[in-house]
């Protein structure tokens, strides 16, 4: 969702439909939903993982310290809520109208806790509703995106381009 990027893409592939990660999206509600925990003063250990754990996840033994995160309180038990419905659209078989339609109806009932998340989703809703076309993500691409990074630090940077060119091959090859 970084600014420049959709408008690159507009600009160099014209009838390309700009699909926003929702990875990225869940990250923008999740950094969100740690700060409103800060602000709540729930500084107990582990608390940032649990609530940031996807809820069908969990153990039952974190779902008991979650019980006990959330009654400390009533402001973040309503964002872990909401947090929670907002990746549960994600899971649901839906079109693109009506994946819009249902993060357009959580907007409105998480604005008065999620501010600076809904300001994002409301920017790039077209982007992020585009996900419900094919429910593809960009994970494979930031993975071979990481391990190009991974080469280049064990390299200390490549002085020749052909030595780089020759290591990702043969790193990416079968």
């Amino acid at each position: 969702m970084w600014g420049g990027f959709p408008k690159v893409v507009e600009k160099m592939f014209p009838n390309a439909v700009v699909v926003i990660d929702r990875f990225h999206v869940m990250k923008a509600v999740n950094e969100e939903l740690n700060k409103i925990r800060r602000q709540a003063g729930v500084l107990d250990r582990g608390s940032k993982f649990i609530l940031l754990k996807n809820g069908q996840d969990l153990t039952p033994e974190e779902q008991v310290k979650l019980d006990q995160l959330l009654e400390q309180s009533k402001r973040l038990a309503k964002a872990y809520q909401w947090k929670e419905e907002f990746r549960a659209i994600y899971e649901q078989p839906l079109t693109v109208e009506e994946g819009k339609h249902q993060i357009q109806q959580w907007l409105g009932k998480a604005r008065t806790i999620y501010s600076e998340a809904i300001t994002t989703i409301r920017k790039h809703l077209d982007g992020i509703s585009n996900y419900f076309r094919n429910r593809t993500t960009s994970g494979a691409m930031e993975g071979i995106n990481n391990r190009i990074k991974l080469i280049k630090r064990q390299a200390y940077g490549f002085i020749n381009f052909d030595n780089f060119r020759e290591r990702l091959l043969a790193c990416f090859s079968d």
